[in-house]
């Protein structure tokens, strides 16, 4: 019959919990790792006695670290260990692993912020600059576009040079409301301002739609991304109690007035809200199973980070080239393929009502740039360019004459001064100008 050891713990007893009932004197083991060895052995093909046993001093409380638990398995103190008990390096000097149960990996557990804007300038943020910059230079070059195509012909683009200047102005800035009063009378006017309303309709209601998310949906951000920063920042961090992170966390470099044990979730939540600066932690440190059973009742004040270490995941302790090593770790393997792995995290592990997965993906909002509406700017700008060269070709075309007048006195600079008069006119021509019959 194997003796297996289990860990006494006072926090996290969704993977092991030692019950006692003080009326019989009968204890009871239950939890997430024992339930997966117990349906591990049920896979064996052949019958394997055990009993499982507290690392435990007469008064009930814990006989040591998980280190002095796995090394009983070496003085032949107990034959196994089962329990949420890390595979290291340094521990399979002395004895084996069976495969592992769990995820592996180190992480880190923070706070998260609510960073909605909530200052004088929070309308500029949902378009980065470099957006900005660039609808206020086309905003300007569409007003110089549809002045070069329409004063010549529409006398709400004539008057003195401010005047002009002014209205252009004005009316391209003022389709980004789409309030121009202003008429457009040429085609050509009319094709550039049709692909700008369009721009400018894109823009004006991505615009709204960011605002409105920045304004008003929850922007949670955790307080730190990284180790090095609680470490440059002099933070206190915290660790699960009699577990190897202490040691991990002293060759990261943090100094023992940094490190705090909590043996619970529900201590684990008391030193993350009172942070670093009130006697709490700013971080805590700790395997991402556990963090996850923390992280599925605390999820809307916490997030985790990482992995900030690799590790291998829980497993179970034997002897050196002990023979049950294949069978078992072939069964674990068994287990965590199968549903029945999926039933007993839904036993152990049962995640507050307004917790979502926390393998889904964090939705964010962010500035929009540039790159999402470079196309746009490229149509409009080609549109425009195309527009002016149809109009200079034809305005030079109609003047001609002047460009290639036979009289050699008039030198180049003269003829094209006359070509900027004639542009700076009225196009008498155009049946803008002319009266209708009577």
């Amino acid at each position: 019959k194997l003796r297996i050891g289990v860990p006494m713990k006072d926090g996290f007893t969704e993977f092991v919990e030692v019950t006692k009932d003080p009326s019989t004197n009968r204890t009871d083991i239950t939890g997430f790792s024992i339930d997966v060895f117990k349906a591990a052995v049920e896979m064996l093909p052949y019958a394997l006695p055990y009993e499982l046993i507290p690392f435990a001093k007469p008064d009930g409380t814990s006989a040591g670290t998980y280190n002095d638990l796995v090394y009983q398995v070496f003085l032949e103190t107990f034959d196994a260990v089962v329990g949420d008990t890390t595979i290291r390096a340094n521990r399979s000097l002395y004895v084996d692993f069976s495969m592992p149960y769990t995820e592996s990996g180190i992480v880190m557990v923070v706070p998260i912020v609510d960073t909605r804007s909530k200052n004088a300038w929070a309308f500029l943020k949902p378009l980065t600059w470099d957006l900005w910059l660039t609808i206020s230079c086309f905003l300007v070059f569409i007003g110089f576009v549809v002045w070069v195509l329409e004063h010549r012909i529409n006398d709400d683009f004539r008057g003195p040079p401010l005047h002009q200047v002014g209205t252009s102005i004005w009316f391209s800035f003022s389709t980004m409301v789409f309030a121009q009063r202003e008429k457009v009378v040429s085609n050509l006017a009319r094709f550039v301002m049709i692909i700008w309303v369009f721009v400018m309709l894109i823009l004006t209601q991505s615009y709204t739609a960011s605002l409105a998310s920045l304004l008003t949906v929850q922007q949670l951000h955790p307080i730190v991304t990284d180790i090095k920063d609680l470490l440059r920042n002099g933070d206190t961090v915290g660790y699960a109690e009699n577990t190897y992170l202490y040691n991990v966390l002293r060759e990261v470099g943090f100094d023992d007035s940094k490190l705090k044990e909590f043996k619970s979730t529900e201590d684990l939540d008391a030193l993350l809200s009172k942070g670093s600066s009130n006697g709490g932690i700013a971080a805590a440190i700790d395997e991402t199973p556990n963090m996850k059973l923390f992280l599925g009742k605390y999820c809307s004040k916490y997030t985790m980070i990482g992995p900030i270490f690799k590790t291998d995941g829980f497993a179970f302790v034997f002897p050196k080239r002990s023979p049950l090593i294949p069978d078992i770790s072939h069964a674990v393997l068994s287990v965590t393929e199968g549903e029945k792995i999926l039933d007993f995290e839904n036993k152990w592990f049962k995640k507050d009502s307004n917790c979502e997965d926390l393998s889904a993906p964090k939705v964010s909002s962010y500035s929009l740039g540039l790159e999402s509406f470079w196309g746009l700017f490229l149509v409009a700008g080609v549109a425009s360019i195309i527009a002016l060269v149809i109009f200079f070709a034809s305005f030079t075309y109609r003047h001609r004459h002047i460009l290639v007048h036979p009289d050699s006195r008039v030198s180049t600079w003269e003829r094209i001064r006359v070509m900027f008069k004639i542009f700076n006119e009225k196009d008498l021509d155009c049946h803008t100008f002319k009266s209708s019959p009577p």
